[in-house]
């Protein structure tokens, strides 16, 4: 298995394809238009392939912030239904950790839907803590 940026601008189907299992309110077209919308504010896409499959995918961005200092801040984490409990998700963690020591970054956060308990465990058992309750405020 290996990792590969996507470049700004690219469109790679096998990545829409994983992404939308997890945005499936998005088309490939409406998706890759969103994508790039995002890369022009700092937005990116790391994938997981294997003999030439997609077969993970994460959203992220790169910030400091006066709480967290100099974080990533994954957005999106998906692995193709057809891949789950086969290690991808624990092989695109791995990679933002390396990603994150090379870039002096400390910490690496993520929200996760309440009702999501088999990412819940995932994420424990990967290191992460729950280390605080997210709010927010729709239709303001």
């Amino acid at each position: 298995m290996e990792a590969k940026l996507l470049g700004i601008g690219e469109r790679n189907d096998g990545v829409l394809a994983v992404l939308q299992q997890l945005r499936s309110q998005y088309t490939f077209d409406s998706l890759h238009q969103q994508i790039e919308k995002q890369q022009a504010a700092g937005y990116q896409i790391v994938y997981a392939h294997k003999e030439g499959e997609v077969v993970g995918v994460a959203g992220f961005v790169m910030g400091e912030k006066l709480a967290w200092g100099n974080h990533i801040y994954i957005d999106d984490l998906v692995t193709s239904e057809h891949c789950r409990n086969t290690g991808v998700g624990t092989f695109l963690l791995q990679w933002f950790k390396r990603f994150a020591k090379q870039n002096a970054v400390q910490q690496i956060h993520l929200d996760s839907g309440v009702q999501r308990f088999a990412a819940h465990r995932f994420y424990l058992r990967e290191g992460f803590n729950i280390a605080s309750h997210h709010f927010s405020m729709l239709d303001v």
